[in-house]
């Protein structure tokens, strides 16, 4: 039962994390692509872009509460709950997914409203949006990394 758990939650971060940390990655720059092409000509079909990129990080960021869920399962199927390794991947996953409902999808957000209704948009805000997606994506890596590596494991691995 161990390794079907873990299975699945490896395979539900790769399949749930994975587009939101590349689609949130991509949108600063499409953001920007997006409001020059608006300065240019105003042409609604340049949002699209950015419009889709916002969805997959809403939709997936949803299927993303699945990780941790499964990974409590295996975690708690390991018998490792209380490692120092786990609880950190645990607090480092908190921390990423407050930094992606608190700065990056909201940030998102404004600028695909300000695309749609054709304003100007900052370029000092798609630079804060990428430093923020950023540290989401840093804090994920961090804790694959743990996954991987789990200090103190007693598997050898």
């Amino acid at each position: 039962m161990t390794k079907f758990l873990l299975s699945l939650h490896v395979l539900a971060a790769i399949v749930a994390i994975g587009p939101v940390t590349v689609a949130a990655s991509m949108f600063p720059p499409a953001a920007r692509r997006a409001a020059a092409a608006l300065r240019e000509a105003p042409d609604p079909s340049a949002v699209g872009t950015v419009a889709l990129l916002h969805r997959i990080c809403r939709v997936y960021s949803g299927v993303g509460l699945t990780v941790p869920v499964l990974g409590f399962a295996t975690g708690a199927a390991m018998g490792v709950l209380g490692s120092g390794w786990l609880v950190t991947s645990i607090a480092l996953t908190a921390a990423a997914a407050g930094v992606l409902a608190a700065f990056v999808l909201p940030r998102q957000e404004e600028l695909l409203d300000r695309l749609k209704g054709e304003q100007a948009v900052d370029h000092q805000n798609t630079v804060q949006l990428a430093m923020f997606t950023g540290i989401f994506n840093l804090l994920w890596a961090t804790v694959t990394v743990l996954m991987i590596v789990r200090p103190g494991s007693t598997t050898g691995a």
